[in-house]
């Protein structure tokens, strides 16, 4: 019963974060859906046989590897994908129009102003490169 409940919690507030605004929310959502499925499928491999598979020589109460393997894979997978999520809120940061703030002037201004610093940032290193090869030659 407590494990039922568990995965209904993880998936529900899984979904609620899905389905929120912000790119962080969702990914922190996704975690969420996947830990959810993740107990879905060692429920569904029977949890009542839980002892090790060659040590009793009863092996008719073993736990299911199958399962387990299943999990074990998707826990990988999810980590890619999470990993690949995380990649893409920060990349296109920028680009999000799904945050609140967003759209207003003053958000624009501050756009405005951490584009003007990253160029000058951006110029800054590349004069110093070239300073640096007009040293060498």
């Amino acid at each position: 019963m407590s494990l039922a409940l568990s995965i209904g919690v993880l998936a529900a507030a899984g979904v609620f974060l899905v389905l929120q605004r912000g790119m962080i929310r969702i990914i922190l959502g996704f975690v969420l859906l996947t830990h959810a499925v993740n107990l879905l499928i060692i429920a569904a491999g029977g949890v009542s046989r839980r002892d090790a598979p060659f040590f009793g020589g009863d092996t008719s109460q073993a736990a299911d590897p199958l399962p387990q393997a299943f999990v074990l894979t998707a826990i990988v997978i999810a980590f890619a994908i999470t990993v690949v999520l995380a990649t893409f809120a920060v990349v296109g940061r920028r680009d999000d129009d799904t945050e609140a703030g967003n759209g207003s002037p003053q958000q624009s201004e501050v756009d405005g102003e951490l584009d003007a610093q990253l160029d000058s940032e951006h110029d800054s290193e590349h004069d110093s490169e070239h300073e640096s090869e007009g040293e060498r030659r």
